[in-house]
């Protein structure tokens, strides 16, 4: 019996080893060099080129001639950012990464310190995260490249991360929500539960008042039949007294007596 229980652990040892080393990449050399150009290129080179550069208003209307970037085409954008600072990307992609940035910017108040960056590669992409130390808050600086040897930019954003404060904001505002939402459940049990009182009450009267009715409607009928047979019977009657009438003028005039006892007589104008 020990020796099946240690076989059994010994083999659920093994899978997870062999699960643990299936989820470990192995990187060739080429992937590291990728990994790493894109961490240095990220902290070194995109993250300073939106702060220092594309955010600034004045500094920005250096490099777009004079003008602002909204007045150059995207193949513009893409050329200008290519030969003045050597950065390939879309210019649609540049200028969403600016907007991001000045946002950000705004939202934690400049930037006191660069962290360190770290990547994770992915098929067709490269993705880095950089921790960002602002004035007001912190925040984390994505940037994207393709997974390729050219390393070219396909997003850049920078998102603020909440406070101390606002998280423990947030985490109240949550916890009045569920109780709110479980004193209303509550509310609802407890009506239905009164209600059940009431229910058998309201059969009762339901059944009371469909009694009454049934024996009304029967009443009814009864009545209609009576006076039915009330109407029958007068309608017999008459009709025998007019049977007699007319035989009594017939044995009158045949100058018989009526064998139902009724005389006919005469009447003679003077």
């Amino acid at each position: 019996m020990k020796k099946k229980i240690l076989a059994l652990v010994c083999m659920i040892t093994c899978i997870f080893g062999l699960t643990a080393c299936g989820n470990g990449e192995v990187l060739t050399e080429f992937e590291q060099q990728k990994v790493s150009t894109a961490e240095q290129m990220a902290s070194q080179a995109i993250i300073p080129l939106f702060v220092d550069y594309l955010c600034n208003e004045e500094v920005s209307k250096n490099v777009f001639l004079g003008a602002d970037m909204s007045e150059f085409t995207a193949e513009e954008v893409s050329y200008l950012c290519e030969q003045t600072f050597g950065v390939k990307a879309d210019g649609y992609v540049m200028r969403t990464a600016v907007e991001s940035f000045r946002s950000g910017l705004e939202t934690i108040g400049g930037i006191a310190e660069v962290g360190t960056a770290k990547a994770e590669l992915h098929d067709k992409q490269i993705i880095v995260e950089v921790e960002i130390k602002g004035v007001v808050k912190n925040a984390t600086a994505e940037i994207i490249f393709s997974n390729d040897m050219f390393l070219e930019l396909e997003s850049a954003s920078l998102n603020p991360g909440a406070t101390m404060g606002e998280m423990m904001g947030k985490a109240a505002l949550n916890t009045l929500i569920g109780m709110g939402t479980v004193f209303i459940v509550l509310v609802l049990i407890s009506l239905i539960i009164s209600c059940f009182g009431v229910i058998p009450k309201l059969q009762a009267s339901a059944a009371e008042r469909r009694a009454a009715k049934t024996a009304t409607e029967k009443t009814g009928d009864d009545n209609t039949v009576e006076q039915a047979a009330v109407e029958e019977y007068e309608d017999e009657a008459g009709e025998q007294e007019l049977v007699a009438v007319i035989a009594a003028a017939v044995a009158a005039y045949e100058g018989a007596a009526s064998t139902d006892g009724f005389v006919v007589r005469s009447i003679r104008r003077r």
